[in-house]
């Protein structure tokens, strides 16, 4: 098959070293909105370029991986939907949640997969996580503690456009909360706090952030995010139930030191998500070309996505405004 690639940057070049080497692709084309970084990349790989995105749709795509900045995500999804093209689109769907909603209802009904990269569905300890739920092993479950931490701060330009630590950040929790449970969140109270650069503040943001979400099961979920964690990037989910307990992202590379004895990780530090990621990252991709192929339902389609959105809104209401905000009340 013949993948296009819209997006040549960090994370796209990333794509096209894994989409290369899946069985069934025969070609990758590349493009960017910079057609210069477009022909790097593709010469770099041994790759195709295309002069622009018209050219790309142009190229006889039997799929389509978008991985452009994000204020060019609705526009081109929307595009290879129009023209039958599956289409795999990092998060998010779109900037903002009316966006949202707009892609889906033209997504809706027009019998073109789309899958969302929320990676952590393909992370190895989260699955187990999800498995063990299932299971029924760990009883019933009370507690679920997520945490996102950046090892550095992104640049001040980025901050004003991200959407905001729980748009940006947290909300790859609360599609892992949902994965691995399987339960629905009901409601969300939520806080930040700015102790680092005075970049967050000014653009209305935070640089950490707690939640606390209650499932529709009564289980409580703790969700929590940082931009300063020197230590390294950690990205961990512990499922706690009546019965036992399981932990997702405890490994070597954890920046976590006992406090006092203990069994040390051997090291070194995840350093950031493509590191973290890279095995979640390749296995999502792998699922996709699966998914072209066989013609299968999408493993992470757009509804999901606007699910975890809902509750990054809802956090967001509720640190502005200090209370207790209802799932139901930001969908309206």
């Amino acid at each position: 098959m013949r993948i296009g690639l819209a997006g040549a940057g960090r994370i796209g070049t990333a794509h096209a070293e894994t989409l290369r080497a899946l069985p069934g692709v025969a070609e990758v084309v590349v493009a960017d909105a910079d057609p210069r970084r477009a022909r790097e990349a593709a010469g770099r790989l041994g790759l195709r370029a295309a002069d622009d995105v018209g050219a790309l749709f142009a190229a006889g795509l039997d799929a389509l991986v978008v991985a452009a900045p994000t204020d060019a995500h609705a526009g081109l999804v929307v595009r290879a939907v129009e023209a039958g093209t599956p289409v795999f689109v990092e998060k998010p769907v779109a900037p903002d949640l009316p966006g949202t909603i707009e892609v889906l209802e033209a997504v809706r009904g027009a019998g073109v997969p789309v899958q969302v990269g929320f990676q952590r569905r393909f992370d190895p300890g989260h699955v187990a996580a999800r498995d063990a739920v299932r299971s029924g092993r760990l009883g019933w479950v009370h507690t679920v503690r997520s945490c996102t931490l950046d090892p550095v701060p992104p640049p001040d330009a980025y901050i004003p456009g991200s959407g905001g630590l729980f748009r940006d950040c947290s909300v790859h929790d609360f599609d892992a909360v949902r994965f691995v449970t399987g339960r629905d969140v009901t409601e969300v109270t939520a806080t930040g706090a700015n102790r680092g650069s005075a970049a967050f503040a000014e653009a209305g943001d935070v640089d950490t952030g707690a939640a606390t979400l209650t499932l529709d099961d009564g289980t409580l979920a703790l969700v929590s995010a940082t931009r300063y964690n020197a230590a390294g990037y950690d990205v961990r989910l512990e499922v706690l139930g009546s019965e036992g307990g399981v932990v997702a992202g405890l490994d070597d590379g954890t920046p976590l030191s006992p406090a006092a004895g203990g069994i040390r990780p051997a090291g070194p530090a995840h350093t950031g998500f493509l590191e973290r990621f890279a095995g979640a990252y390749a296995a999502e991709l792998a699922a996709f070309a699966d998914m072209v192929a066989g013609g299968t339902a999408s493993p992470c389609p757009p509804e999901e996505s606007l699910e975890a959105l809902y509750i990054a809104e809802a956090c967001e209401v509720s640190r502005r405004e200090r209370r207790t905000v209802t799932i139901e009340e930001v969908r309206r």
